[in-house]
């Protein structure tokens, strides 16, 4: 088998080398997204809300430029449209909820 650096393999001139560190790998919970915009980017706060807690943390906010905004929206249409090919439907909640939420103990709010 051969090594994908070895010179007598054609390498793709528009590949892009993505590298994943560790402490990224692992994810972070996200339960709510918020998105805000501008003439020139989108922002999307990534949050979790946690039972019982008054306040909800934002653990990653992604800024993009409307373009990518567009191709994400096609991709994750994409992505739910062949998740629910293999898996069934995704049962849908309301748009927004209402808050506080419920998540079945302690009542807070975001």
């Amino acid at each position: 088998m051969s090594h994908p650096s070895d010179p007598s393999i054609p390498q793709d001139p528009n590949a892009i080398n993505i590298e994943l560190p560790e402490d990224i790998a692992e994810g972070q919970y996200a339960n709510l997204a918020m998105i805000a915009h501008s003439s020139s980017e989108f922002v999307i706060d990534f949050i979790r809300l946690m039972p019982g807690l008054p306040k909800a943390k934002v653990k990653a906010r992604i800024v993009i430029t409307p373009e990518h905004a567009k191709r994400l929206l096609a991709a994750l249409a994409d992505n739910v449209e062949r998740f629910e090919q293999t898996f069934g439907p995704i049962n849908a909640q309301p748009e927004m909820p209402s808050f506080p939420m419920n998540f079945g103990g302690a009542v807070g709010e975001a």
